[in-house]
């Protein structure tokens, strides 16, 4: 199924607060501010033509790193008690993560470990090393560097720093709704790469808040997609992690997840699923029309425009997440080669 209706995704979770709320979003934007970039809400001519309603990008290509994944794990860090820090940070990561992860404990001072499979581009994993990262490389899913994780954890001592089920990271990605809130205040509908949830949950809590009646849309790759396989299951379920254009979205969302899941549950209206050929138009569309360059998680918004799976009602944010791509991938794509 590529397209999960809102009455078969929105389901109150009864009894129960959410795992993040508005409060612990602004929290956030007070903790990470100087830290990590405004980005722009800039208007795009060509979709809004395209689609007869007025359509913006988020620019969290924009970020220092390239990728919004600085917020949430800059509010994670910062939010920890000195004898946290002093142990040092570990993490799992597809790569925009552990490189937000980098980038923040060089910042503090602090020492990072980064686990990744080897599904990870060369150009991500060397980005890392540039910051000074301990990087090791552990099998063949983002599962797999996660025991990594959790072996380190126990074995070392050090500071696990997950990279999106943790209330500090999600109310840090969440920083962005409030952002597009004070941008556009009429926004009704926001289109949002979708892996492991963070980003999706954030933005979501903040602007289920503030504009009750805004849809918002999960966006994946069909390949792997964890959070709408379990979403669909009505629990989190393992599933295969593939190479994707979208590598950045790969990987599960944990068997005990607590946070991400149930937010996604309770407020995704939609959640859409894109081949690879429309992950590819839609980096194809962001470099030609646009004059950015994306990664593949970074444009599946656009793709889904692209690929008319979104009907779009009013004023719409699509988050381009980031554009760590491979400078040799992307030519090629941009000229029409092979996915």
């Amino acid at each position: 199924m590529t397209i999960m209706k809102s009455e078969e995704l929105t389901r109150p979770i009864e009894n129960q607060q959410l795992p993040v709320c508005l409060a612990d979003v602004e929290c956030a934007a007070g903790r990470i501010r100087g830290r990590v970039a405004r980005t722009p809400l800039v208007r795009s001519t060509s979709l809004s033509q395209l689609t007869g309603q007025s359509v913006h990008l988020k620019l969290e290509t924009r970020q220092p790193i390239g990728a919004f994944k600085l917020r949430g794990a800059t509010n994670a860090i910062v939010s920890l008690d000195e004898a946290a820090r002093e142990r040092g940070l570990v993490t799992a990561s597809t790569g925009n993560h552990g490189r937000a992860v980098a980038y923040a404990a060089q910042m503090l001072g602090m020492s990072s470990t980064i686990c990744m499979s080897s599904l990870v581009p060369a150009n991500k994993i060397q980005a890392i090393k540039a910051l000074g990262a301990e990087i090791r490389i552990v099998g063949i899913s983002q599962d797999d560097a996660q025991v990594e994780v959790d072996r380190l954890v126990a074995d070392r001592g050090l500071t696990p720093i997950p990279p999106f089920d943790h209330a500090d990271v999600v109310a840090g990605q969440g920083t962005i709704g409030l952002e597009i809130v004070e941008d556009l205040a009429d926004v009704t509908t926001v289109l949002i790469p979708l892996s492991g949830g963070g980003l999706a949950a954030g933005i979501a809590v903040a602007l289920k808040a503030l504009k009750p009646h805004a849809r918002i849309i999960g966006v994946s790759m069909e390949r792997g997609a964890a959070m709408h396989a379990s979403i669909t299951a009505g629990k989190p379920v393992a599933v295969r992690e593939e190479e994707t254009l979208a590598d950045s979205l790969g990987g599960g969302i944990g068997l005990s997840n607590r946070v991400t899941f149930p937010i996604c549950r309770a407020l995704l209206d939609d959640i859409v699923l894109l081949t690879e050929d429309e992950i590819a138009e839609g980096i194809r569309h962001i470099a030609r029309e646009e004059g950015e360059v994306v990664e593949g998680a970074g444009a599946v918004g656009v793709g889904a425009i692209l690929a008319g799976k979104v009907e779009l009602f009013g004023p719409t944010v699509v988050i381009l997440s980031g554009c760590n791509i491979d400078p040799d991938v992307h030519r090629n794509i941009i000229a029409g080669g092979a996915v």
